[in-house]
């Protein structure tokens, strides 16, 4: 039996959502929703990245890319992107599919269609790469769909055409500007039964436009969904209230042309009837089943989710794909409640008497500014545009990106919620209107060339011209004088954690009390993306050191005088492995979660060399760059003979624990809280890692999704054992922070955690407000309930 991991080819129903690194965000969704709801999905298998890094090595094709990516010189240039890609692709599809995995993929094709009972069926052929669809980074829509495909060899075929798809212009460009290397992403391939589809379409759990997560937002369109996406066409909306399952907004816009599939493979445009383009793609039960379903699959996964749908021949619903929504799903929804409701309204909502509205559109980005038009209608001509301009086009399409980076605002004929114009310009928070088209006027005929208007991308309207009270009310307070908010002083310190220093600055004026915990594998692989020991064996160690130097002091800096806790690194041994020339330095390992990370790592003979250049890099930070607010913590750490090596290998290197330079440790394992009394003598003070301890003192894997719902911080044991470790910590005068999850999702929890006498509590950016005031509200219901007598805890409740 071949190893899940080591697979080259699996069904749907062998996957999880938690199978990302094997099958990419597509295909693992795909599974989730086949092996874990009842919603009805078309069946069938994945490659796997394995299968893909297969094909790039034993066809030679991962060292052809790596020189031709080596050599691009502008990633701005648009014409030198696109010729070092074409290049990249026709290697990729000239080259032959090893025998063994091409018997592989038209195997698995033909006991599709035994299980299916259809001979030789026609399927989608789905590109799923390993860093799509990841709530961090969205990658939706760079890699290509291939409809209609139908017979083994063509299955094989396109699922090589999919492997080239990963170097797409636009697809290369996100990956560089996202900093992921090319051998961090690999490419696997969903096959699946087609839904022949008369209408088609896309689904939110959340209104993309305004943010509002108390409705279901549905768009349609005749034939397959393809082109709703690439804004070929303006589709129908309906928003759903979730509450309620009320139908409060229906838009029907002409859908004059489709995308249907042909009886021997293949798709082509047809139009459509004048009478059936202007009828609504769904009935208001098909609308409602919809909704039902989005609400389903948005419960299973706990988050917003983006979905595509199709009604096919029989009038049967399918769910063809789902995944996590990744920008209002980041977003400080309280930024944008008092809008909501202008938002959903059709008014106009004009507020200058001299302002004349010139154009409508849908509010895809929400923002209001004013600017200079530039229409551009061919692609060729994007160079010509200029940073700060208006963008005016019939649609964006992803090799569009760079003057899209440019623009204040955009503005396009075509288009619904989820074409390309509206994704980027919201991942970009640029303000952006779409599918003019569809409420009556086309952009490009109305709008010229050094055109002033002001685009309010919250209605969805142009005025023509600088509507100055628009841009910037007269009775607005200027901007250097914001309204200060008012945090109380809390004897327990509420910190911040924090992975990427380029948010650093943008967070600082938050009312935390520093970093307590930062975590240095962001580092790794945003800067870095190379094994420490092959940038040691290939010459090159102080690119280590300055690079992650460089990236703490950027939070350092922006802190000052603010400690910042920097976590050394604790990647597990398939993470380092995926770092370039990483395979070569670490071991398979069954379980590497209970393997070779943290302290175990750093004073072993086949690492210390690494080890010793983080070292240097906060020797750097701390004294060439002068900022003596970086302190540093220790990783999982089992037993108190690691924490003397790991502390006197610091001190031999320069690092001595004092005053001025503290060296903290994580508590994730619970042999830091029963020996917490000996760790006390090597370490100033803890951080409590919730995530870990939790999974090590339930037995409980952390990412078993079998066994998720037995994993809970605020169970009995792993609150007496961080009761028991303040305690102990306290005796020795020791701090003790928590920088897991807990606080940040349990407010409960931070009040047992205030009424224990926790030091310091470290939340994610969104939660430090919150936290800070809930911090000081529970300080102060324990002071009346000692005044008082009343609400004590029992003594026996979180004593051993």
């Amino acid at each position: 039996m071949v190893l899940k991991n080591k697979a080259y080819v699996l069904w749907f129903d062998d996957l999880k959502r938690n199978d990302v690194a094997l099958v990419g965000g597509k295909a693992s969704s795909l599974g989730e929703l086949t092996s874990g709801t009842d919603v009805p999905v078309p069946y069938g298998f994945s490659t796997t990245a394995n299968a893909y890094r297969y094909f790039m090595e034993a066809t030679g094709c991962n060292k052809r890319v790596n020189e031709l990516l080596a050599g691009l010189k502008d990633i701005e240039n648009s014409d030198e992107l696109h010729s070092v890609c074409k290049k990249i692709r026709r290697i990729i599809v000239d080259s032959n599919m090893p025998a063994d995995l091409a018997r592989y993929i038209g195997d698995a094709y033909d006991e599709l269609a035994i299980k299916m009972h259809v001979n030789e069926p026609f399927v989608a052929v789905r590109s799923s790469a390993t860093a799509e669809d990841l709530p961090d980074a969205s990658f939706a829509g760079q890699q290509d769909t291939y409809l209609n495909v139908h017979g083994r060899k063509e299955v094989i075929q396109k699922v090589k055409e999919c492997y080239a798809s990963l170097f797409t212009d636009r697809a290369t460009y996100y990956r560089i500007k996202k900093h992921f290397p090319q051998e961090k992403v690999a490419l696997a391939a969903a096959v699946q039964m087609m839904a022949f589809s008369k209408a088609a379409g896309v689904m939110f759990t959340v209104n993309v436009a305004t943010g509002d997560d108390t409705k279901v937002m549905i768009e349609g369109s005749w034939g397959l969904g393809e082109y709703i996406v690439q804004g070929t066409v303006t589709p129908d909306n309906y928003v759903v209230d979730k509450k309620t399952m009320k139908i409060v907004k229906k838009t029907i816009n002409n859908k004059n042309i489709e995308l249907v599939r042909l009886p021997d493979g293949g798709v082509e445009q047809k139009d459509v009837s004048s009478s059936r383009a202007k009828m609504p793609a769904l009935s208001d039960e098909q609308i409602l089943a919809l909704a039902n379903y989005a609400k389903q699959i948005e419960k299973h996964y706990g988050c917003y989710m983006d979905m595509e749908w199709s009604l096919d021949q029989n009038d049967k619903l399918w769910l063809v794909q789902a995944r996590p929504e990744t920008v209002w799903s980041q977003k400080n929804k309280a930024k944008n409640e008092d809008n909501d409701k202008a938002k959903e309204s059709e008014q106009d909502n004009v507020t200058s008497s001299d302002a004349k509205v010139i154009l409508r559109g849908l509010p895809a980005s929400p923002g209001l500014v004013s600017g200079k038009v530039h229409v551009i209608d061919d692609p060729k001509d994007i160079d010509q545009f200029q940073k700060g301009e208006i963008l005016v086009t019939l649609m964006t399409s992803p090799d569009w990106v760079p003057a899209m980076k440019k623009a204040t605002a955009i503005i396009t004929n075509n288009g619904g919620m989820t074409c390309h114009a509206a994704i980027v310009s919201r991942e970009m928070q640029i303000p952006c209107l779409v599918g003019t088209a569809s409420r009556g006027v086309k952009a490009t005929s109305v709008l010229e060339n050094g055109q002033t208007v002001t685009v309010d991308a919250k209605d969805g309207v142009v005025y023509d011209g600088l509507i100055q009270d628009l841009v910037q009310p007269k009775d607005e307070k200027p901007a250097q004088t914001p309204v200060k908010e008012y945090f109380a002083p809390t004897a327990t310190g509420v910190m911040m954690n924090l992975g990427d220093p380029e948010l650093a600055a943008k967070y600082a004026d938050l009312p935390a009390d520093g970093i307590g915990l930062m975590r240095e594998e962001f580092l790794w692989t945003t800067y870095i993306h190379q094994h420490p020991l092959y940038l040691i064996e290939t010459g090159h160690p102080e690119r280590v050191v300055n690079e992650l130097a460089n990236g703490i002091a950027k939070v350092a800096r922006a802190m000052e005088p603010r400690p910042v806790v920097l976590r050394f690194s604790d990647f597990k041994s398939g993470e380092y492995r995926n770092l370039k020339g990483g395979e070569k330095y670490e071991p398979h390992e069954p379980a590497d979660l209970l393997g070779w990370r943290g302290a175990s790592r750093y004073y072993d003979p086949k690492y210390i060399e690494a080890f010793k250049l983080e070292l240097q890099a906060v020797k750097k930070v701390r004294n060439e760059y002068g900022l003596k607010n970086l302190n540093v913590m220790i990783p999982f750490c089992r037993t108190v003979q690691e924490a003397k090596k790991v502390t006197e290998l610091m001190a031999e290197n320069g690092l001595v624990r004092n005053e001025d330079f503290k060296i903290y440790m994580m508590a994730e394992i619970p042999s830091n809280i029963i020996l917490a009394d000996q760790f006390n003598q090597y370490v100033d003070g803890y951080s409590i890692g919730s995530n870990d301890l939790t999974m090590l003192i339930l037995g409980c894997d952390r990412n078993n999704d079998t066994v998720s719902n037995l994993f809970d911080e605020r169970n009995l044991a792993v609150k007496r054992a961080i009761a028991h470790l303040i305690k102990t910590a306290h005796k020795d005068g020791k701090t003790v922070s928590i920088c897991g999850q807990a606080p940040s999702e349990y407010p409960e929890f931070t009040q047992f955690l205030v009424k224990q006498g926790i030091d310091y509590v470290s939340v994610n950016p969104d939660m430090v407000k919150t936290t800070k005031r809930n911090v000081a509200h529970y300080e102060q219901r324990i002071l009346l309930d000692k005044a008082t007598g009343r609400g004590l805890i029992s003594s026996e409740d979180y004593t051993w």
